[in-house]
């Protein structure tokens, strides 16, 4: 087992193991052996993290795991390479981290890949609608601040970006096409009523995505360096320090702003359980692209006073784009529904992410600045 290519400027190191992810200690410690090659087999001690529904991740520390040094080690969820572009994960990884805003990626294997472990605790779901969670007081809201400085991140190339949106979507439709077959056999057998509601066509959604690219092409939501997968287990609290950081870039591209920050809204209705009556209200809503749009003014080097009209425009186009985020991992799901070995009923989150897509389609395609500036004006007569 040699390796592929050592770390030459951006070149990632690759080492050519693959890690058997039923009995994983074996292969892990081979990595190991290379990274850290100081610590002893005997000494590493390994902690796999659940939070996660696509991969399986693997903290390894030999003193503890929130010491400086410890590694994770990411394998890869089963046929997940159909649907996430692994070198753009890895160049992804490499931007966020060269501007501060993600751990060091260490090495690739065939499998899977290896980075830095970020201190902190996972958010909670619950914590994301506490405010004394959201801010560091006297500052502004920290997740929506930290968003506001890496949606600042310009291209390298120096071209203007092309958002994946619209790419990404005819790339699931055609997936969901063409895979028909039975469903694993490590997902749920015992469904819910609404897992086994049936999806929608392959018409139906395809009619729905050009619908969508339809009306959100022209409503002129900035392109930018976007996470697109901001749920809780993706979000990193630092109590100590007073700071979040944002982990996993399986998605992370150049996208339109308020997908990213409707996804993010999407996210507080949870995943195991979905309720999207945790679905911020508007005056969170407002606060929180209030100190968003804050920290991307300044870390665009403008001025960060903004407006009221500024904060409506945004709370429309993110309304919007949330729809758009809905109807993403609606389909995700189906194919995850279709692929995954994972035990997780994915057909029941696909009913709930399409479901709510289908409630909120005519009130958020219909909003218009005028309609909410005089509801605003109404409100506070």
């Amino acid at each position: 087992m040699g390796d592929q290519h050592s770390c030459t400027g951006d070149k990632l190191l690759h080492l050519d193991i693959h890690i058997d992810e039923k009995q994983p200690r074996k292969g892990i410690l081979t990595l190991l052996s290379r990274l850290r090659p100081h610590w002893k087999g005997q000494d590493v001690q390994m902690k796999t993290f659940t939070e996660g529904i696509t991969n399986q991740l693997i903290g390894c520390f030999v003193d503890s795991l929130q010491e400086s040094g410890c590694v994770l080690v990411r394998l890869y969820g089963r046929m997940t390479e159909l649907y996430v572009n692994r070198d753009r994960e890895v160049e992804m990884f490499q931007v966020f981290h060269a501007h501060g805003c993600g751990p060091e990626i260490y090495c690739s294997f065939q499998n899977g890949i290896c980075y830095q472990f970020v201190r902190g605790a996972v958010l909670e779901d619950q914590l994301l609608r506490q405010p004394s969670i959201y801010r560091s007081l006297p500052g502004p809201l920290l997740i929506a601040a930290e968003l506001g400085r890496i949606h600042s991140i310009q291209p390298t190339s120096g071209r203007p970006a092309e958002p994946l949106l619209w790419t990404k979507m005819s790339h699931f439709l055609t997936l969901v096409r063409s895979s028909t077959g039975p469903r694993p056999a490590a997902q749920p057998r015992t469904q819910s009523p609404e897992s086994l509601a049936e999806v929608p066509s392959v018409e139906r959604m395809a009619a729905e995505v050009e619908l969508l690219q339809r009306h959100l092409s022209h409503i002129h939501s900035p392109t930018v360096l976007c996470h697109n997968d901001l749920l809780t287990k993706n979000i990193i609290y630092n109590q100590e320090e007073g700071v979040v950081k944002f982990i996993d870039y399986e998605y992370a591209d150049y996208n339109y702003q308020a997908f990213d920050i409707g996804n993010h809204f999407n996210e507080f209705a949870g995943v195991t359980d979905v309720n999207y009556s945790c679905y911020p209200g508007r005056e969170l809503q407002r606060d929180w692209l209030t100190a968003y749009l804050e920290s991307y003014r300044l870390s665009t080097g403008r001025e960060p006073t903004v407006t009221e009209a500024e904060v409506t425009r945004l709370y429309i186009q993110v309304c919007k784009f949330s729809l758009a985020s809905n109807f993403f991992w609606g389909l995700w799901a189906i194919l995850q529904s279709r692929f995954s070995s994972i035990d997780f009923d994915f057909q029941r989150y696909a009913m709930a992410r399409l479901g709510y897509y289908f409630e909120k389609k005519e009130e958020y395609l219909g909003l218009t600045m005028d309609q909410l500036t005089c509801s605003t004006y109404e409100e506070r007569l």
